[in-house]
C-alpha cells in the first residue's frame, strides 16, 4: 500500500496492539472497537504523522487525533490448531475467529 504521496497526509496509529499506516480514504481492519455502524471513532494514539517531506515523530505519541467511520463489524476466517502427543492417545483440536471492525479513515489531525 503506497500511502506516502506528495499531497496525501498519512499517520501511523496504534490500536489493539497493532500499528496501522493510514491516510484519508483508507479502509482498515482493526481489533473490535465499541460503537455502531455509521458512528465516528477517534484514534488518540498516533505515533507518526507526515505530509510530503515533513514528518513528525512522537516521543512516544503525538497530540494528534485520527478519525474514522465504522463501516461494519465482523469476524475473520477461522484458524485451526492441533496439539498432539504420539503414543499417548492425546490429541486436542481448537479453533479461533478474531472479531474485527472495518473503519474508513475520514480525518487526520
Amino acid at each position: 500500500m503506497s500511502t506516502e504521496t506528495k499531497d496525501n497526509p498519512y499517520a501511523v496509529v496504534d490500536t489493539g496492539g497493532h500499528q496501522h499506516t493510514v491516510s484519508i480514504g483508507d479502509v482498515v481492519f482493526v481489533e473490535k472497537e465499541e460503537g455502531e455502524v455509521g458512528d465516528t471513532i477517534t484514534f488518540d494514539n498516533v505515533l507518526l504523522s507526515g505530509e510530503g517531506d515533513e514528518i513528525a515523530v512522537g516521543t512516544p505519541q503525538l497530540d494528534l487525533k485520527v478519525e474514522g467511520e465504522i463501516l461494519e463489524h465482523g469476524r475473520g476466517k477461522k484458524i485451526h490448531g492441533l496439539k498432539f502427543k504420539r503414543k499417548k492417545g492425546y490429541m486436542k483440536r481448537w479453533g479461533h475467529r478474531q472479531d474485527y471492525t472495518k473503519v474508513k479513515i475520514t480525518k487526520i489531525g
